[in-house]
């Protein structure tokens, strides 16, 4: 999924142009948005959904004729995201979020603030912005990945009838390793090589007999205890050549693949010398 935010001050017309990217892109693909309402209430409390929320409901469906929405606690930017790309969305466009890392269209002036990041266009306020360029700005965007929307891709394959079976592995940061306690690990990447060396394991692995399809994702930056690290998914005809064609594919990632880490533990951080 490619991501963009839509940022800028009150009244800079992020809301029009994010309406006209999205038609533009709705022609190329599956388009999700996500706005934040900061101080609004979406499931306001007079309403049923909202009595079920307050009442204790962690999670709220509410399905009407044309709309299914769902109201979770603890939301996140983060969490929006992955929910648009677990729901098979090729785009995200987010309006608002200037304070965020994104990729950003940034409407107006920075007003010289130190915490608006990755401006990568900046425009005038409600112009006659040249949308088809700004689509291709969006394309050029890194692919925002969870381990739903790889298994999707797997699905779309066109050879998937011929599979009996889709396996799948989550690496994720172990808390504790022999009596030590990590907080965090930080994987840096050989830019590019990294991503080369993922991409003919997958080619080397597609190769081999029974196996239909094979994706691997692996993140980089700070990641915390408990949460993902890299994603492996393989589709093949045969139980017995996907187990081994997903065991391989960690082996290869393990030898093949240039990122480091750096550990961070209760104890201090050090850099792990071995590749992954």
């Amino acid at each position: 999924m490619k991501v963009i935010c839509v940022a800028g001050y009150k009244n800079s017309g992020k809301t029009t142009l994010v309406t006209r990217l999205v038609n533009a892109l709705s022609k190329k693909g599956t388009v999700g948005t996500v706005k934040q309402m900061l101080h609004h209430r979406f499931n306001p409390e007079n309403t049923d959904t909202g009595k079920h929320f307050d009442a204790g409901a962690d999670l709220v469906a509410a399905i009407t004729d044309t709309e299914l929405v769902t109201i979770k606690r603890n939301p996140t930017l983060e969490g929006a995201l992955d929910a648009l790309a677990d729901n098979g969305a090729d785009f995200a466009v987010v309006e608002g979020a200037k304070n965020s890392e994104l990729p950003k269209i940034f409407l107006g002036d920075v007003e010289g603030s130190d915490d608006v990041s990755n401006i990568l266009v900046q425009l005038p306020v409600r112009s006659d912005w040249a949308i088809d360029a700004l689509v291709q700005v969006i394309l050029d965007q890194a692919e925002w990945l969870t381990l739903d929307s790889l298994i999707n891709k797997v699905r779309s394959n066109a050879d998937i009838r011929l599979s009996g079976g889709i396996a799948t592995f989550t690496g994720i940061v172990r808390r504790v390793n022999d009596d030590l306690e990590t907080t965090a690990i930080d994987f840096e990447k050989y830019e590019g090589v990294a991503d080369r060396a993922i991409e003919k394991i997958c080619y080397d692995l597609k190769e081999k007999d029974a196996i239909i399809d094979v994706l691997i994702h692996h993140k980089t930056g700070l990641i915390k205890s408990g949460e993902d690290i890299v994603y492996i998914v393989v589709a093949a005809a045969h139980r017995k050549e996907l187990f081994e064609t997903l065991v391989e594919a960690l082996e290869r990632i393990k030898e093949d693949v240039p990122i480091w880490k750096k550990e961070f533990t209760i104890e201090g951080d050090f850099w792990v010398h071995d590749k992954i």
